[in-house]
């Protein structure tokens, strides 16, 4: 497996998970205190286009990484829970790095 894979997933992680704490954050603003509709607007259909684009850079990780599909539905519903998404980036990123390792060493070998 490629870094460059692992790379993409964990910079479609972080953008979602920061874009998922301004929406909260815009949707506390809008209910709680009846401003920030447009804004709120704004954030939760750009937060909506970078959620799309994770799904579809975490289905490449797993798929590549040969994990089950419980788990990749896991990774891929970390994106809906605030906070979540930067935890699980981090496990991923330790399950992936070895992976990418092996590969380097494998295409040294031969």
């Amino acid at each position: 497996m490629k870094r460059s894979v692992l790379t993409r997933y964990r910079v479609m992680a972080f953008a979602t998970a920061v874009m998922l704490l301004v929406l909260c954050t815009c949707m506390v603003f809008k209910y709680g205190f009846d401003k920030g509709a447009d804004l709120t607007f704004v954030v939760s259909q750009a937060h909506g286009v970078l959620f799309m684009i994770y799904l579809a850079f975490a289905f490449d990780l797993s798929s590549k990484a040969k994990w089950s599909f419980g788990k990749m539905l896991w990774i891929m519903i970390s994106g809906t829970i605030p906070l979540a998404a930067f935890f699980v980036e981090r496990t991923v990123r330790a399950e992936v790095e070895p992976l990418i390792a092996d590969d380097r060493m494998a295409t040294a070998k031969a």
